[in-house]
């Protein structure tokens, strides 16, 4: 039934609408749609009609000379140059709607990178999937940290590019809880169609819940199993695969422990100290064979982020041969109360 109700709203050319300003998006593209179904079949029904009725009969006919009918002229100028100015003024509208968040919008950061999409809430909280209360404008603050990206929800009928080097903003207000996808829109190499995640619509103590429970979502979970959810929801699988695959980085399968060998001639073995460094100055080594595409994480991701990853790449490397981690040590002072810091 649920299933059933949330396609009522779907046409046949667009999905579902789910903000506040979809109605009037939705009510502009009908409107450029079926003016165009109504010109296409008036023109091509005069023009057939004209081939017909002013036909040459017989090769002795003498071809009409010019003629000029002001009346004419008028009346294929005047109607289209109205309508055109009514499609500028309805669509101008639109877009000084979504470009200005209303006062009071909840704010999230959100961070495109090949191939990922991150979002930062108050607090410092992050996920690769966002997450919204419903009913309550969202102001999203936008920025690129390689090429140009761009922040697609068909559901909200939002789309925004994402630039390197500069802040662009939007906003929505979603009117319905579901879970949406979320697409970049704006190629942007190799990995661009896998540039997808989601968008959980949820009442607002849900999303209360999810930004305490995110704030510290690594407590309890083993080392690995939060370097497994890092891999899938900071974008690292978009890269590295985990089983011996070359993607755009190096795979990971039996790196950790292993000797790699850098652009620059020099060479260094993987260790811990290693998978730090490459995860927040991924610039400063570059492994031979590969680009330096990979952006920096310093300042998003946290220290039992960056442990996990260590254990999840001693877990699948015959290199390394000591013990991974059961359980995650507690953290000092930790009271099971906030986030941790940031690394520095």
């Amino acid at each position: 039934m649920l299933a059933i109700l949330a396609q009522a709203d779907k046409t046949f050319f667009l999905p579902p609408a789910r903000s506040t300003f979809a109605g009037e998006h939705d009510g502009l593209y009908h409107f450029v749609l079926w003016m165009s179904v109504f010109w296409l079949v008036l023109i091509a029904g005069l023009l057939v009609y004209f081939v017909i009725k002013y036909r040459r009969k017989s090769p002795y006919d003498k071809p009409m000379g010019p003629t000029h009918s002001t009346a004419i002229e008028l009346g294929w100028t005047l109607p289209p140059l109205i309508l055109v100015m009514v499609i500028f003024v309805w669509g101008f509208r639109g877009f000084l709607n979504i470009s200005d968040a209303p006062n009071g919008a909840y704010q999230v950061q959100v961070n495109a990178s090949k191939w990922n999409w991150s979002f930062t809430y108050g607090g410092g909280a992050s996920d690769g999937v966002l997450h919204v209360p419903v009913d309550t404008p969202i102001s999203l603050v936008l920025n690129s940290k390689d090429v140009i990206h761009s922040f697609y929800v068909p559901v909200f009928r939002i789309k925004k590019d994402v630039v390197p080097g500069r802040y662009n903003k939007t906003w929505f207000q979603a009117t319905q809880p579901g879970t949406y996808n979320l697409f970049c829109a704006e190629y942007c190499g190799q990995g661009h169609s896998a540039m997808i995640t989601k968008v959980v619509v949820e009442p607002m103590a849900d999303f209360k819940a999810y930004l305490e429970e995110r704030g510290r979502w690594w407590t309890g979970e083993k080392p690995v199993d939060v370097g497994r959810a890092v891999y899938k929801d900071r974008g690292c699988k978009q890269c590295h695969s985990l089983d011996g695959s070359k993607g755009t980085g190096p795979s990971w399968k039996d790196l950790f422990g292993s000797t790699t060998k850098f652009t620059d001639g020099t060479t260094r073995e993987v260790d811990e100290d290693y998978v730090r460094e490459s995860i927040l100055d991924p610039g400063k080594h570059v492994v031979a064979g590969f680009d330096n595409v990979m952006p920096t994480f310093q300042g998003q991701i946290k220290d039992p982020e960056i442990t996990g990853v260590i254990e999840l790449l001693k877990s699948i490397s015959e290199n390394y041969d000591g013990m991974v981690l059961d359980a995650m040590p507690a953290e000092p002072g930790d009271q099971g109360g906030g986030g941790a810091e940031a690394p520095q």
